[in-house]
């Protein structure tokens, strides 16, 4: 495949593998759910960056038992995604074997002025922002999220975003990485953080803010924008997604909750970690 950028400085590549077992189940999950999301979470990470999605090349391992009437129902989930962001998919490979469902895609996308926006660029005094929801994606959202793209150009058009990121391991470990690649610390306010109401709804012994802090794959966006923008982010959005202020970038290099009775203490990670032995 040829895919030309005219316009652009650049290309921003992104790639994310799937596999049945550990980023979704069968038969929970059906076949088109599933090729949504591989799609969307490579089409997410774009979005993180301010790139305008432009192209995809999707490589499948299919189980032998099944696995023509998997790829029809993967094809119809990624082309539907494909076609919400006017994405071409430009090819890709297909193998069997005796094992799960395996998913790669590898997408390109075209950066927009005035760049890319990359993790480190985090300042102290920097608003911590959010688009969304968070908490209780496995009741279906990690499935059917939409990719934040239209938000993230938006915002980039609007004011200069000093740093952001996709919600994939969960909003404290995320924010952790623009924390570190940037090198400040942050104080996240317990009170501010927007809940969603799947987290609220449960019942299993966790609270509905260790939800929101630690359940990973809700693929919303955490940015950091100078104060004065954005008090102009909430005063005026540029889209009608919600936006919310949720703390604050510091010097001092910890992660720190404030919490509703106005006490400060470290914010501790719990998000997705690959399970290595």
């Amino acid at each position: 495949a040829v895919v030309r950028f005219p316009h652009a400085d650049g290309c921003v590549v992104t790639v994310d593998m799937l596999m049945e077992g550990v980023d979704f189940l069968l038969p929970e999950a059906s076949p088109e759910r599933i090729g949504w999301k591989s799609l969307a979470v490579n089409v997410s990470d774009l979005a993180a960056m301010a790139a305008l999605p432009v192209a995809c090349v999707v490589s499948v391992a299919l189980p032998r038992r099944g696995g023509f009437e998997l790829g029809r129902g993967l094809m119809q989930g990624i082309s539907r995604c494909a076609e919400r962001f006017q994405l071409a998919l430009a090819g890709g490979d297909t193998n069997t074997w005796d094992g799960p469902l395996v998913i790669s895609i590898t997408c390109l996308g075209e950066p927009v002025p005035p760049g890319v926006v990359r993790r480190n660029g985090a300042r102290p005094g920097d608003w911590i922002m959010t688009t969304g929801q968070f908490g209780g994606s496995l009741g279906g959202k990690h499935l059917d999220f939409l990719p934040r793209v239209d938000e993230a150009l938006a915002l980039h058009r609007r004011v200069a975003l000093h740093a952001m990121i996709d919600v994939s391991d969960g909003l404290a470990a995320d924010l952790r990485h623009i924390l570190e690649e940037s090198q400040v610390g942050a104080i996240v306010d317990a009170t501010a953080i927007p809940i969603s109401a799947a987290a609220l709804g449960l019942e299993d012994g966790k609270s509905p803010l260790a939800h929101a802090l630690g359940d990973g794959e809700d693929f919303e966006l955490i940015f950091t924008v100078s104060a004065d923008e954005g008090a102009q982010l909430l005063a005026d959005p540029p889209c009608t997604t919600p936006l919310t202020r949720i703390g604050e970038i510091t010097a001092a290099p910890d992660l720190l909750l404030r919490t509703s009775a106005g006490e400060t203490i470290p914010l501790e990670i719990s998000g997705w970690k690959h399970g290595f032995q």
